[in-house]
């Protein structure tokens, strides 16, 4: 094998599969050096393809452009190229412009792809399969394995690439129709079985892809799982007779498949490297399969062609690509359960709903739409009830008796700053700078209704005097120096959790010394081993922790809180009776979720009897711990229902943290589908909470009807007038962001550096 074979010399290159990536791969390698021997494998026909047209994106394009102008040429000679998105909800098209797409054939772009790679001399064996994985890595210094999503080389070295495979809910088939739509198609249509989706779109002058998919339940209720092509083709032909003006539809040995995302630990093995389906998968609502395998194939050949040796250059690819992939897939998982979910939002209002299917990979956003189409934008604003010239998040917002002026609410964060659960300065100029700051909600950290309820020393309380005392003096302010501002108070119980050491010292280790001990649902200590085994509450015990929750209820009110929130999230006591990874008991308080529920309902009760009927009330919960066999998204739902059903004005939507070996989802929003998911399929207000970073972010989620309000944490601790900085930064200025008198001459961003120098007129050469 020559793994470690110095690039300079001429390569013998191996390409298993001639779909779009393998064939760009081959001859962008044997262009860059055509003393490479480059030969492809295909065991089909060359013009075999799923699927109908492939749509490219003009970032693609330019890179393509850059790389070979040849191939370039011949795309840009075929390319259809259209603006707009039509979608259609229950009989109203509502149009949506300023897209730019352009697509061809998938037929034709092999046919590009294979005179391309003749005329430089690769060779094409095609109907042929390719030897196996190790005879290709022996008698090649490069194998790359384009094999597609069901690739032979990946299963062969499986224990080096680690490939996860998770197939999804909906059945869906490649399908097309001999005209050509004249946008990009989304309709829906409403059937006895349920609901069925067609994704349409032109890839010549009188041609179109049409994709139709359905959940699993409703593809089998419509008995589609026992039709061959010729009858699924006809039945969807019926289905979306209005979409098509009657027309028929036509297969290509199209059959209905589940889509599979896959994902692997490693892209290269000695030197044979992954490229295309074979690496990844993205979901084809946001027309990325085509898109990734030809950039792929762009990275894979600059890196061979840049990097010293084959090790180093395919490290590099990966390197490179792993990141874009990533987002790209974060995207698409976002696409993808958006579609499964459809049918909970179809009662949106249809501008909403187009919005909201618009952003749903959360890469298009309220920002870039508005640059796209201004007038479509600003009718789904001006349905949302936004006046003129404000922005989403500084529509106000009315919970119980409490209007809130803006949807930004400042997330609790535990500061661990307090002294024997007493807040003290450090706490007054947190909350108030940060209630300065313009947002329309200051959420306090935690508060502990019990010195065991504590998570460290550090830890602010509100069951004594002089923790009243403290916290009055901080709502007094916020009210005094930032009229508008509300403010409120999150109650909870550290339960197994307690008794650790400050965050910058040890998260969720325990204390060298002083320890106390620690309750919970069952006796399961968070870490095996290394926290505490908590005490199972007793009878006595429950009804203990119930009235000191309705205790600092009382202290709370007394205190001027304008809201309450009660923690049932993050794996603390009331969390932990939740999830069925943590709560073992076999009475009346566990077992099936309705027994779960019954300790934090029963604490709910209390502290709702305790606190002011004119003020609101809401529950923090985990949606998914994220962890096998634990709290799940239906289990969420229910959990909210019963919490709205027992007068919870908001669900505040979190996920995770309540056992140790989680493995979250991390991205951008990555939390928002859970609220999104509670808010429309009960119609309850959510809060939107994880990694919600940017003003844009908070607009789109508010317009497409995914949260009513949004929760910032980290941003926050970044810039404590992040609210009052996106309002200008927005060229808002109205009353739901009021600058503070003393703050009002810094309500204009700050000048920089000059930038207008003279234009240079003459270029000397």
């Amino acid at each position: 094998m020559a793994g470690a074979l110095t690039v300079r010399r001429a390569l013998r290159v191996a390409v298993v599969g001639g779909g779009p990536g393998g064939l760009y791969a081959a001859a962008l390698l044997k262009r860059l050096d055509p003393a490479r021997d480059v030969t492809v494998w295909e065991r089909g026909a060359p013009d075999d393809t799923f699927g109908f047209g492939v749509v490219l994106s003009d970032e693609t394009l330019g890179g393509i452009q850059h790389a070979d102008p040849v191939v370039h040429r011949a795309l840009q000679d075929e390319f259809v190229r259209w603006d707009d998105i039509d979608i259609v909800h229950r009989g109203r098209t509502l149009t949506s412009g300023g897209h730019g797409f352009a697509a061809l054939g998938r037929r034709r772009l092999l046919e590009i792809l294979h005179a391309r790679c003749r005329s430089l001399g690769v060779r094409l064996r095609v109907r042929e399969e390719s030897p196996p994985a190790a005879e290709l890595s022996a008698a090649y210094d490069l194998v790359v394995a384009a094999d597609g999503v069901h690739s032979r080389t990946r299963a062969a070295y499986a224990d080096v690439f680690a490939p996860r495979v998770t197939t999804h809910r909906c059945r869906y088939i490649w399908l097309a129709a001999d005209f050509a739509f004249d946008a990009f198609r989304f309709e829906i249509a409403e059937t006895e079985h349920g609901v069925m989706q067609l994704h349409g779109y032109p890839y010549a002058k009188d041609a179109s892809t049409v994709i139709v998919e359905m959940r699993e339940e409703v593809w089998r209720a419509a008995g589609l799982d026992r039709c061959d092509e010729a009858q699924s083709t006809e039945r969807c032909a019926k289905y979306f007779a209005d979409a098509l003006g009657g027309r028929a539809l036509r297969g290509n040995n199209s059959s209905w498949t589940a889509f599979r995302t896959v994902v692997n630990g490693r892209w290269s093995h000695g030197n044979t490297v992954l490229l295309g389906d074979a690496a990844h998968t993205a979901h084809f609502s946001i027309g990325s399969g085509t898109k990734l395998a030809v950039e792929d194939a762009l990275a894979l050949a600059a890196c061979v062609e840049e990097q010293p040796d084959l090790p180093a250059a395919l490290a590099a690819y990966e390197a490179e690509r792993r990141p874009v992939v990533a987002s790209t897939q974060r995207a698409a998982a976002a696409s993808l359960r958006w579609f499964e979910d459809l049918a909970t939002y179809l009662d949106q209002p249809p501008r909403q709903f187009a919005f909201n299917l618009l952003t749903r990979s959360r890469r298009v956003t309220h920002d870039n739409l508005r640059l796209r189409d201004p007038g479509f934008t600003g009718a789904v604003e001006e349905d949302f009830g936004c006046p003129a010239g404000t922005p989403p998040m500084f529509t106000p917002f009315r919970l119980r008796g409490l209007t809130l002026r803006n949807r930004v609410v400042v997330s609790p964060m535990d500061m661990y700053s307090a002294v024997d659960g007493v807040p003290g300065d450090f706490h007054l100029v947190h909350l108030g700078a940060r209630a300065l700051g313009g947002a329309g909600l200051v959420m306090t950290e935690m508060v502990c209704v019990s010195p065991e309820g504590r998570i460290t020393p550090g830890c602010a309380g509100l069951y004594t005097a002089e923790q009243a005392a403290a916290w009055s003096r901080i709502t007094d302010f916020v009210h005094a120096q930032s009229p508008g501002t509300a403010v409120g108070v999150q109650l909870g119980h550290s339960g197994r959790k307690g008794s650790t050491r400050l965050m910058w010292e040890g998260i969720d280790q325990p204390l060298d010394d002083g320890n106390w001990p620690v309750a919970a649902a069952s006796a399961l200590p968070y870490r095996a081993g290394v926290n505490q085994v908590p005490r199972a509450l007793d009878a006595d015990g429950l009804a203990r922790v119930r009235e000191q929750f309705v205790s600092a209820a009382r202290r709370a009110a007394d205190c001027g809180f304008d809201l309450l929130e009660l923690h049932c999230a993050h794996g603390y006591l009331l969390s932990g009776f939740l999830s069925p990874l943590t709560n073992q008991r076999t009475d009346a308080y566990g077992g099936s979720l309705a027994g779960r529920l019954r300790f934090p309902l029963e604490v709910f009760d209390a502290v709702r009897d305790a606190w002011p009927e004119s003020r609101p009330m809401t529950v923090r919960i985990s949606a998914t711990d994220w962890a096998q066999g634990g709290t799940t998204m239906e289990d969420a739902v229910e959990i909210a229902r019963a919490f709205a059903a027992r007068g919870a004005d908001a669900i505040d939507v979190s996920t995770g943290q309540v056992v140790a070996d989680e493995a979250p989802e991390y991205g951008r929003s990555y939390q928002a589908p859970y609220a999104d998911r509670v808010r429309n399929a009960l119609g309850v207000p959510v809060v939107a909470v994880g990694a919600i970073s940017s003003w844009d972010d908070v607009n789109s989620l508010l317009l497409a009807g995914r949260a009513d309000l949004c929760a910032l944490a980290r941003p926050h601790l970044y810039d404590p007038q992040w609210t009052l900085h996106a309002a200008a930064e927005q060229g808002y200025a109205g009353p739901g962001a009021p600058w503070p008198l003393p703050y009002r001459a810094g309500s204009r961003t700050p000048a920089t550096g000059r930038t207008d120098a003279p234009k240079p007129r003459l270029s000397l050469g």
